[in-house]
């Protein structure tokens, strides 16, 4: 251990300190001053190459205080102009265009807009895909400018708000179950259709079924039966001319009658025949035709 010694003189008075053999030089000398200075040379070389780096990164993004290149950061949230890649799924409360613009989502995929709820589960998905659009939620609806309700369809119906729907297709419209509508009409100089190739076609009213044809005829072709029932009324058929062109006929009146009237007779069943007219009735004469 080295004493450090302190002599106390007066001025003037000169004494010789002694020599003391065991001194030590503090510092740093030799190579390892040169390899600080080297490690300091680096770290600033460092130092400023990281700056450079720094100053060139925020130069070629658009770093500013409002933002990020086409990224503006406002009060209202995130204002992003240009078009935009995203590689990951994307999280927004609203997403909306400029008032000039309109705004364009696109992949190469599919695009799929998903609703969630508190717990994370998905309770409205909208998904585009190349060959079919899909729409998954409890209840479809499209409405106006107005907010009137255009087209609705949930799990139990499929309601148009529209005044009027219109079919354009070539084949129509097919229904697989019943249809309820107050006027079902054609468009001007096209024949209306009512069609069931392979069951039945029924037309139902509480208050009545009206059929009618401006400027044409009413056609109704059957393979079998028309029936025509009425439980509490009658059946009117008001018409200047009244044609039965195939109904059964009886055998003609005596040789040489020139006569070419007819009556029509009913059998038990409701079955309706022509007998040729005489001076009285002449059905019984032709009544084997309800056998």
């Amino acid at each position: 251990m080295v004493r450090e010694q302190y002599t106390t003189a007066t001025e003037g008075t000169h004494i010789e300190r002694p020599e003391n053999p065991y001194v030590y030089k503090i510092g740093i000398y030799g190579w390892r001053k040169r390899c600080l200075y080297l490690f300091v040379l680096l770290l600033l070389i460092i130092l400023v190459v990281n700056l450079a780096l720094t100053i060139w990164i925020l130069k070629v993004m658009w770093f500013s205080p409002a933002g990020m290149g086409h990224l503006r950061v406002t009060k209202d949230g995130l204002r992003l102009e240009g078009e935009s890649e995203f590689l990951f799924p994307l999280y927004a409360k609203e997403i909306h265009s400029r008032v000039d613009s309109s705004l364009l989502l696109q992949s190469t995929q599919n695009v799929t807009v998903n609703a969630r709820n508190s717990e994370g589960e998905v309770t409205g998905r909208l998904k585009v895909g190349p060959k079919m659009v899909e729409v998954q939620s409890q209840q479809f609806q499209i409405n106006s400018n107005d907010g009137k309700p255009l087209f609705t369809v949930d799990e139990k119906e499929v309601v148009v708000g529209t005044d009027k729907l219109r079919v354009t297709g070539p084949e129509g419209a097919l229904f697989e179950h019943s249809v309820e509508t107050p006027l079902v009409r054609a468009d001007p100089f096209q024949d209306l259709r009512l069609e069931s190739p392979t069951r039945r076609l029924s037309i139902d009213a509480p208050r009545g079924v009206h059929l009618q044809a401006h400027a044409g005829k009413i056609e109704v072709l059957s393979q079998m039966d028309i029936l025509f029932h009425s439980s509490d009324g009658m059946l009117v058929l008001d018409a200047e001319t009244m044609c039965l062109p195939k109904l059964a006929q009886g055998t003609w009146g005596p040789s040489g009658s020139s006569q070419s009237l007819y009556e029509i007779c009913a059998c038990p069943d409701g079955k309706l025949y022509l007998s040729v007219a005489g001076v009285g009735t002449t059905c019984q004469e032709h009544s084997h035709i309800c056998l």
